[in-house]
């Protein structure tokens, strides 16, 4: 995982892949390879801006990230986020 000069975990990467499928998801699926943990992660980086994660809840987390997803994929995953948090904003 790269880090920034002061040594703050970043992991950058597109909103999409090439075909069309977002790269933010609100859950990941059963056998999913994790090779960083949740409170590892400070910054995610997307062609749609910088989410700083560091020191956020798991509800503060998603509003956060998906703020920097893919437009056409924001609604599906504000659904999935109110529907896991009950109340996003």
């Amino acid at each position: 995982m790269p880090f920034d000069q002061h040594r703050k975990p970043i992991i950058v990467l597109p909103s999409q892949t090439s075909k069309g499928i977002s790269r933010i998801v609100n859950t990941l699926k059963e056998g999913a390879g994790v090779t960083t943990t949740r409170a590892h992660v400070h910054y995610v980086v997307t062609e749609y801006g910088v989410a700083n994660l560091f020191g956020k809840n798991c509800q503060q987390r998603a509003k956060a990230l998906i703020g920097i997803a893919h437009p056409d994929h924001r609604e599906a995953l504000e659904r999935a986020a109110y529907k896991r948090f009950k109340n996003l904003y």
